[in-house]
């Protein structure tokens, strides 16, 4: 039995649903993540979907326990403002709020706010951001000088009780993401690699980013699977413009593994449950895990082995759909905490 695992649901994005139904499809999603025994829920950022901030607001006022997991850009404000974000929260919920810090996202994005940064530096900035921000969460009175802040005798208030304390966590699939994960203390996010295909180079321990698709019988799972991600000529095209323009490490690894993916034969009788077809339609942002109960959790207790720490769910359309995934990690041994 694997104890002290975090799992994280995902909120629906804006851009999906409707105005007059966002609202309550992240209050439904944030109390079905809060019954399934889920950590918390991230929310995603960028140019194009409702604030992140305001979200989590509306997630914590829906739930009692549920930590929303930020989805957190430094080109979009001084980490005072998000340090004050994450206290205030605090201060009228008595709730925490974790970090996800981000280096990158889509390219044109940051282009369009005046941000041509090259990806390392990127991480460069986020690390000197997060330290700046925990510093505050912290109590101190932060003086620094950087290359991309500076601040005299900053202190925030209202101050953070020390046991709301955020996680942070940050993508570490580069090496520049590892070493800001290892200098920040972060818990580096990966896409897993395919089953039985590891290259060696995923740091060991972490967190891993992955949807699950499963069910008693192999065959309802891809029919489920392959019903909701259903092949889509249009988000191929999407997808791969969106490749030519990323200068992600988490997407290049993604479509190397695409590319070369092929049938994995562990003697269970069951296909590969390493699926990409959602990425490849541009339907989602991490691979799948398709199958059996027992197959998924196999799989599941296969990167627990390896010491991952946290799984980072896909968004789920169900209240019933979490109860699969949750049976799958009841299969794995791993307890949730």
């Amino acid at each position: 039995m694997t104890s002290g695992v975090q799992i994280y649901s995902t909120c629906p994005q804006s851009k999906d649903v409707r105005a007059g139904e966002y609202a309550q499809a992240v209050a439904d999603v944030a109390r079905w993540s809060e019954a399934a025994g889920c950590t918390g829920m991230l929310v995603y950022t960028d140019n194009g979907i409702a604030d992140p901030w305001l979200v989590a607001q509306h997630a914590v006022a829906a739930t009692e326990r549920l930590a929303p997991l930020v989805a957190v850009q430094p080109v979009y404000m001084h980490p005072f403002t998000a340090a004050s974000m994450v206290s205030s929260l605090a201060y009228l919920h008595g709730r925490s709020v974790h970090l996800n810090m981000l280096a990158g996202g889509f390219r044109n994005d940051l282009l369009a706010l005046g941000d041509p940064t090259e990806h390392d530096d990127r991480y460069a900035r986020t690390t000197e951001y997060t330290q700046i921000l925990m510093a505050l969460l912290r109590g101190e009175t932060v003086t620094h000088e950087g290359r991309w802040h500076q601040v005299h005798n900053l202190r925030l208030a209202p101050a953070l009780p020390a046991e709301l304390m955020p996680e942070v966590l940050i993508s570490g699939s580069s090496p520049a993401g590892r070493a800001a994960a290892e200098t920040l203390g972060a818990v580096p996010i990966r896409y897993p690699e395919p089953l039985g295909r590891e290259t060696g180079e995923a740091p060991a321990g972490g967190g891993v980013r992955v949807g699950i698709v499963a069910r008693e019988d192999t065959a309802d799972a891809w029919k489920v699977a392959e019903e909701r991600f259903p092949t889509d000529r249009k988000g191929q095209i999407a997808h791969s413009m969106a490749m030519r323009a990323s200068d992600s490490s988490w997407h290049a690894q993604l479509s190397a593994a695409a590319r070369s993916q092929e049938v994995v034969d562990d003697g269970s009788g069951e296909p590969d449950p390493f699926w990409l077809g959602p990425f490849q339609n541009y339907q989602t942002f991490c691979p799948y895990l398709v199958g059996s109960y027992d197959r998924v959790a196999a799989a599941i207790a296969h990167y627990a082995g390896q010491g991952t720490r946290v799984f980072v769910l896909d968004i789920p359309p169900s209240a019933e759909e979490l109860d699969h995934i949750g049976e799958v990690f009841r299969r794995a041994g791993v307890v949730a905490r």
